[in-house]
């Protein structure tokens, strides 16, 4: 089965937003990439739904962590709904709930699904392993996590 021009298209708007955005920090790329009328039906805990709030969400993951780097595994698509399954790497140098930084090198799991419109994402649904950050991080031993 081939991908359709849509599809395809989907991921490339997908792929730009995690390398350029999340990955570089370009936030024009952002503006771009994103519809204003964007919403995140999985928001963080601490950000906003909207399009003001994953912004946010990304300038604080990329303070948080220091040479925030996303790596694709792999993206799938049918018609404009894109899954990306990612692992983030970076370096803890910024608060992260309440744990304060400890330099140390960290990496977490996400899986999202996004849709996007006339070359906008719209739509995002995802879910990230923040545990594990907290878990690499100190602020949980891991055997409190298994219980």
């Amino acid at each position: 089965m081939t991908r359709t021009d849509e599809s395809k298209a989907a991921i490339e708007v997908v792929r730009r937003a995690v390398e350029e955005v999340q990955g570089r920090g370009d936030f024009d790329v952002y503006e771009e990439l994103y519809a204003d009328d964007f919403i995140d039906h999985t928001p963080q805990q601490g950000f906003g739904s909207d399009k003001d709030g994953v912004r946010e969400l990304y300038r604080t993951l990329r303070s948080t962590f220091s040479d925030f780097n996303p790596v694709i595994h792999w993206q799938t698509a049918e018609g404009d709904l894109v899954t990306t399954y990612k692992i983030y790497h970076g370096t803890h140098t910024g608060d992260f709930f309440g744990v304060a930084p400890t330099g140390r090198e960290v990496h977490f799991e996400v899986v999202d699904a996004m849709r996007v419109e006339n070359g906008r994402i719209v739509e995002h649904w995802g879910v990230g392993n923040l545990l594990s950050v907290i878990i690499q991080i100190g602020g949980l031993p891991a055997a409190a996590a298994e219980k």
